[in-house]
């Protein structure tokens, strides 16, 4: 679509390009940091389907970052029970996470159940407050970039960007138009129906789930709604190819393969057929575009991590164009987006196809289900950074190395008011923590802005339980990046390692 004739360029720092929870959380993340933000997206009206319907542990802390953390967990449920059936029998009921109980460094242990449509309702709100609100109906269809900055089409519209950000999911126009391929596979008939229904007779207390040689059905209830998630294998046509999934064709299916009397299937709200599709780009970023979530990286469903990688890439990436921008930082910080999150969508694509298998291969076991999914890996809290070039030691082995997860820990300011370490880390600052009797060093010429510095022991903040010197080490100095990951672990009293570590962004 060209645009209007003599139109006028609007002008904008960063052009996402998705209104999903990737582009969503990007956009939020840039608009606290006061960079000039647009997000647009081409549907005409907010989606209102589940799709995916569940927050790992990490990417909840990376919404506590963002200051919607209560709103999300009071949205959602944890220990949701899986209830087995063989037709019309219990043969087995589980809670996967039910050792996952939170502690001083893990505040949020288990995944949340939570429909996708919730999420993104949150984020839109906590953008809106931020000043930015989604542009539905807009679709970008073409740009062309040069040296500094993206024109871009949108709609009518020709929008100038220092940056455009495709997060436009799987059918990605902004992949497409790099001409970056989706390298990797399509598994042969691994299928599934899903949908959005009512159900009468069946408790919300558990997510239903039977698995038989004549097929799958999965129910689980959709918290704050009356409403059950469907997931099925697709009813076949007479060459065995599969059907378009309908109110009917779900009923078929639930019939056939579970056969629980009383139970029935009405009001069908939305409805898709997914493919397991195990596929990414070789590259995130081409010159001033960039790339996240669906647009770059599609795998297995094992484990429910597509809406949560999409939520780590735009995490990634918020903080570095954030201080690119505001020019507190040079462009090659950029660079070290696909350095660290290219990595990590090739072991998702790995991880989750195990996963996939280890559920396969469960299921053919009377009383086996997508519990097998459940690995400590998933929760996301364990990936780590150690090869990025912001990952540095500068000083003696603490708990933490450079590129950890920086743990969370309880903690009393000097009027014994109880806080925590992530209370600290909310923003879009580094921080600074000087962990024992050292404290923190000064750091002359050092914008207050860009870091806050903390002392945790004598003079500082009181560490309740030991747990912040347990998790960190007992005498130690460590800067902890805008993403929640330690960039540097430095001698006490370093403050030159500090600012050269700052100075070389």
């Amino acid at each position: 679509m060209s645009p209007a004739a003599g139109s006028a360029e609007a002008i904008t720092d960063v052009l996402v390009a998705g209104a999903g929870p990737t582009g969503l959380t990007l956009a939020c993340d840039l608009a606290r940091r006061g960079v000039a933000v647009r997000i647009v997206d081409r549907v005409p009206e907010f989606p209102t389907g589940s799709r995916g319907k569940g927050l790992s542990p990490r990417s909840q802390e990376v919404l506590d970052d963002l200051g919607v953390a209560d709103r999300i967990l009071a949205s959602g449920i944890s220990h949701l029970r899986h209830r087995k059936y063989q037709g019309t029998e219990v043969i087995a009921e589980v809670d996967p996470q039910a050792d996952q109980v939170p502690t001083p460094d893990v505040p949020y242990p288990a995944a949340l159940m939570i429909p996708q449509w919730r999420v993104e309702q949150i984020l839109r709100e906590r953008l809106d407050g931020l000043g930015v609100t989604v542009e539905r109906g807009a679709e970008l269809s073409d740009f062309q970039q040069d040296a500094d900055g993206v024109t871009t089409t949108v709609g009518e519209e020709r929008i100038r960007a220092r940056y455009l950000i495709g997060c436009d999911g799987g059918r990605s126009t902004v992949r497409k138009a790099l001409g970056l391929p989706m390298r990797g596979e399509t598994p042969d008939m691994q299928l599934m129906a899903v949908g959005d229904v009512r159900v009468d007779g069946l408790g919300r207390d558990a997510w239903h789930q039977w698995f038989t040689d004549d097929g799958v059905v999965m129910l689980c209830p959709l918290p704050g709604t009356d409403v059950f998630q469907i997931q099925a294998t697709p009813e076949l046509d007479a060459d065995g190819a599969p059907l378009e999934p309908t109110l009917e064709r779900f009923r078929q299916t639930f019939d056939r393969v579970a056969g629980l009397p009383g139970v029935r299937l009405h009001d069908l709200a939305w409805r898709s057929t997914y493919r397991v599709n195990v596929r990414m780009v070789d590259r995130l970023r081409v010159d001033r575009v960039f790339l996240a979530g669906d647009a770059a990286h599609v795998h297995p469903i094992a484990g429910g991590l597509g809406m949560n990688s999409g939520i780590q890439d735009a995490y990634k990436l918020g903080w570095k164009l954030g201080l690119v921008v505001a020019g507190r930082a040079a462009p090659t910080l950029l660079d070290t987006y696909d350095e660290e999150r290219l990595p990590i969508a090739s072991w998702l694509l790995g991880i989750t196809s195990e996963r996939l298998t280890a559920v396969l291969d469960a299921v053919k076991e009377k009383g086996g289900g997508l519990d097998a999914v459940a690995t400590p890996e998933l929760t996301q809290l364990a990936l780590r950074y150690p090869w990025s070039r912001l990952s540095r030691q500068a000083g003696r082995s603490a708990r933490v190395q450079p590129g950890d997860r920086a743990p969370d820990a309880p903690l009393c300011d000097t009027d014994g008011t109880p806080i925590h370490l992530f209370d600290l880390f909310r923003g879009p600052r580094f921080t600074l923590l000087g962990i024992g009797e050292h404290g923190v060093p000064p750091l002359d010429g050092v914008d207050p802005a860009i870091v806050g510095s903390w002392t945790v022991g004598p003079g500082g903040l009181h560490d309740h339980g030991g747990h912040a010197a347990n998790a960190y080490g007992a005498d130690t100095l460590v800067l902890v990046r805008p993403d929640g990951y330690v960039g540097l672990v430095a001698e006490p009293g370093d403050s030159r390692g500090v600012r050269d570590y700052l100075n070389s962004l």
